[in-house]
């Protein structure tokens, strides 16, 4: 068992008066100090109200530097946080917060009402009016941080069943740090921001925690704004940017996009799926060269990110493994080009899943390597590409349909912007595929004409049977498409 510092006292040890968050909520600047500080106090105020070491204390929130304070309260009073969907509603959170048997809930404003009918006899703790918290009491005593124990939870975007308590430790988190600052150069003069909502692991390490530890300053949006995230780069206060492919999709689309230099950011990087090729010529066209990375929420997130002089010679690729993190390809000899499933060990990997013993031995093998279930093929030069996730591939004929491959094909028709693709039962050829279209703005894709155009770029058995227009996709919280709900949408 390896000991971690107290964070937050450590940082305000260092650089007690530099600005640790601006929360633009509130307007309120707070340093590392005023940070450190009150996340004592709400430590001694959780342990006031009977909270014993490795509780679990759900909050419901906005993104908030209050978040972060909470946060660093649960290291130093030994409680496991769990940051839960607000965009779910309480039929849906009970059975997640019941799971892991939370002892109390904390909450913004916004969400009281949603807080309290959870929470029912359990305390309630809201943020104060004018930020911080009105729960204080005396901070506790300097503790030994065990690093591999649970620090707090994130559960799965589940499509079936109860979505699994993936364990957050604090190796992870510096872990994950250390692979984000090396490749990004991260300095304590760097600023970030954060949009993506905290309940998910890149709201809270792309690049908040690793900001915070490196004594730079992160900007906090309540939730993505395309408008203050514009102002907040035209005015020159981000230099360290993460979004994922949807964020990007949506910049292209602004009407300012053409007005704000972009060169302003010094590092633009990208995860949860892969950019489409256009998608990043556009942006490089504008001095913005995004590196495309890859990680699960059980890996901290952070496994690879391709460097800048690879990022438009090997587009689609996501990179090699970072300092922190190993990789290998089932099936396929170590250092050698081949396809396989993706799985990755080291200090930004998970123990396993909070009271799920048997999720945590299916997910890991018996020495300790993560099983992505995506499958990645690596090249002679040692950069990997996601090919797909094994569970979405479908054999059509007995040939292996991928849909990724299908729609890095259909996302490249002028009138179309996103695509996805699921293989649906035939009597005839076992499964073919469906796929779903969002049609550029302006723009009205031809169905009809549409498998005549795949079939000169494709495989005919990996054309899809049919064709269907939405003007949205079902997601997840980091913007993925969750492709089991589209099956819903079949007229």
């Amino acid at each position: 068992m390896g000991l971690a510092p107290d964070m937050a006292a450590r940082r305000a040890e260092l650089t007690p008066d530099a600005p640790a968050f601006t929360d633009h909520s509130t307007g309120r600047i707070w340093t590392f100090a005023q940070v450190n500080a009150e996340a004592a106090a709400l430590a001694g105020g959780l342990h006031g109200l009977g909270l014993e070491p490795g509780a679990r204390v759900a909050i419901l929130c906005l993104n908030r530097a209050e978040f972060f304070i909470a946060l660093f309260a649960c290291l130093k009073a030994g409680l496991i946080l769990c940051p839960l969907n607000w965009r779910q509603p309480e039929a849906e959170l009970r059975p997640v917060m019941e799971s892991v048997d939370c002892a109390a809930v904390i909450h913004d404003e916004p969400h009281a009402t949603l807080a309290q009918a959870l929470a029912g006899d359990r305390p309630c703790v809201p943020f104060a009016p004018g930020g911080g918290f009105a729960l204080h009491g005396p901070a506790p005593a300097p503790r030994a941080i065990d690093e591999d124990a649970p620090w707090y939870l994130l559960f799965t975007s589940g499509t079936t069943g109860l979505p699994k308590a993936v364990i957050q430790t604090p190796r992870m988190a510096v872990a994950n740090a250390a692979n984000i600052a090396q490749h990004t150069g991260l300095t304590a003069q760097d600023h970030s921001v954060c949009f993506l909502p905290l309940f998910h692991t890149a709201g809270i390490n792309l690049y908040t925690l690793p900001v915070y530890f490196w004594g730079a300053h992160s900007h906090i949006l309540s939730k993505f704004q395309p408008d203050d995230l514009f102002t907040l780069i035209a005015d020159g206060k981000i230099t360290q940017f993460f979004g994922v492919p949807a964020i990007y999709q949506a910049f292209r689309l602004h009407p300012s996009i053409d007005r704000v230099d972009l060169t302003r950011v010094r590092g633009y990087a990208c995860g949860g799926a892969a950019l489409p090729v256009d998608l990043i010529r556009f942006f490089a066209e504008r001095g913005a060269l995004i590196c495309n990375g890859y990680g699960m929420t059980e890996t901290g997130p952070t496994g690879f990110l391709i460097d800048k002089g690879a990022a438009l010679s090997k587009i689609g690729s996501i990179g090699k493994p970072q300092m922190m993190t190993e990789a290998r390809l089932a099936g396929v000899a170590d250092g050698q080009p081949g396809e396989g499933e993706l799985e990755m060990r080291g200090a930004t990997v998970t123990p396993g899943y909070y009271a799920n013993p048997q999720a945590t031995r299916a997910a890991l093998t018996a020495d300790g390597w993560l099983k992505s279930g995506d499958v990645a093929r690596r090249d002679a030069e040692g950069y990997y590409t996601i090919i797909d996730r094994i569970k979405d591939m479908f054999i059509s004929g007995g040939e292996n349909v991928y849909p990724a491959e299908v729609e890095r094909v259909l996302i490249t028709h002028p009138d179309i912007l996103e695509a996805a693709v699921i293989g649906l039962p035939d009597d005839k050829w076992g499964e073919v595929g469906a796929a779903f279209l969002i049609a550029r703005p302006g723009q009205s894709a031809d169905t009809a004409a549409l498998p005549g155009w795949c079939r000169e770029r494709l495989a005919g058995y990996k054309v899809p049977r049919s064709f269907h227009l939405l003007d949205d996709f079902p997601r997840t919280a980091a913007g993925k498409v969750r492709k089991p709900l589209l099956r819903d949408m079949l007229p």
